[in-house]
């Protein structure tokens, strides 16, 4: 059972496809349904401030992908992209009987959104992005349309997560006596500044400790190829779900039915940024990385830039959207600057 604020419950929920937990604030004569997708290494616990802090009409539910919080976990076949997350939400949305929602992802959780717009585009009212992957994945990319570096996407997937931070989460540790354990991840990569978002910390690092670990899950399997770093994305697995080879979701731009986008970010953002540290290109040009062949194979991946562009050709056909930029803010806006984000949130239901 995960760990609940007051006012918050949870539901198992079986579907065709897994069964999923469910955390709900329910709504008092609800007018509104949002539906909330974290991101990877994580879990629905991370939304619980904001659902709480929601105007009472409005029912607030956060699902738990699989293998992530207490959801089953269940393979991820990474060469459809992130489409057993996206469609895992659609059966639980069934099985809620909810035909339409209001979308929030972060992270990973964005670009999962973003697929479900492409899939089940009748189903979405309005969507908000934090920290989104960019459209075009993560990482073996170039340029603002996404241009592909090499067919075997050296360098990204799930060979470039560090093994000991996978073995930390192997092995729960909750401390802060590693360097690569959830919560040092967490102090050093999930905001800009650790030592003011103490209150709930206990609470994210549990959410992070519920990643199911392996091939299947994350970080997934991977491939060797002669390009450097030496490895390339395998079919299994999260991190695998984002490299360009299985993920492209630019085709929203395409969609005949345009919801309104909030794109929320930090521009300290550690992770998905245009100088991300979490990109083996960028730290390849820093010389973290022995070997970098340079800045024209192996370009660092223009993550803002890219979405940046696809949004702007969403708007060119017929779209909206609003971007807001928060200095002193991280990866987790919705955590690091929460009544900001609530704020911008509730303004934009309110304009659907």
């Amino acid at each position: 059972m995960a760990t609940l604020l007051d006012g918050i419950v949870q539901h198992s929920v079986t579907t065709p496809r897994l069964v999923a937990s469910v955390l709900e604030r329910p709504a008092d004569q609800p007018t509104s349904t949002v539906v909330f997708v974290h991101g990877n290494v994580s879990s629905s616990l991370f939304w619980q401030p904001t659902m709480l802090a929601l105007d009472s009409t409005v029912r607030a539910l956060a699902i738990d992908l699989r293998g992530f919080g207490d959801s089953e976990t269940r393979p991820v076949d990474a060469t459809r992209g992130v489409r057993d997350f996206s469609d895992d939400i659609a059966t639980v949305l069934d099985a809620l009987d909810i035909e339409r929602a209001n979308f929030v992802g972060w992270s990973m959780g964005g670009g999962v959104v973003m697929q479900f717009m492409l899939d089940h585009a009748d189903r979405v009212e309005t969507v908000t992005f934090v920290s989104p992957v960019s459209p075009y994945g993560f990482g073996g990319t170039k340029g603002a349309n996404g241009e592909l570096l090499a067919p075997e996407c050296p360098g990204t997937g799930g060979g470039g997560a560090n093994p000991d931070f996978v073995a930390q989460l192997n092995a729960g540790n909750a401390g802060d006596d590693s360097p690569t354990s959830a919560r040092m991840v967490f102090r050093t990569a999930y905001v800009a500044d650790a030592a003011a978002h103490t209150e709930h910390e206990d609470l994210w690092v549990e959410s992070m400790l519920t990643t199911a670990t392996g091939e299947d899950n994350y970080p997934g399997d991977s491939v060797v190829v002669e390009a450097w770093p030496g490895f390339g994305p395998g079919g299994r697995g999260v991190l695998n779900t984002m490299t360009p080879d299985h993920f492209n979701v630019s085709g929203i731009t395409e969609l005949q039915s345009k919801p309104r986008i909030l794109w929320v970010r930090g521009l300290q953002d550690a992770i998905v940024s245009d100088a991300s540290g979490f990109d083996l290109n960028f730290l390849g040009q820093l010389g973290v990385i022995p070997g970098w062949p340079g800045a024209e194979v192996a370009p660092p991946q223009p993550m803002i830039e890219q979405t940046r562009a696809v949004f702007d050709k969403y708007v060119a056909n017929g779209g909206e959207y609003t971007e807001l930029a928060w200095d002193n803010c991280g990866h987790s806006a919705h955590l690091e600057r929460p009544g900001e984000f609530v704020q911008a949130l509730t303004a934009h239901l309110a304009a659907r």
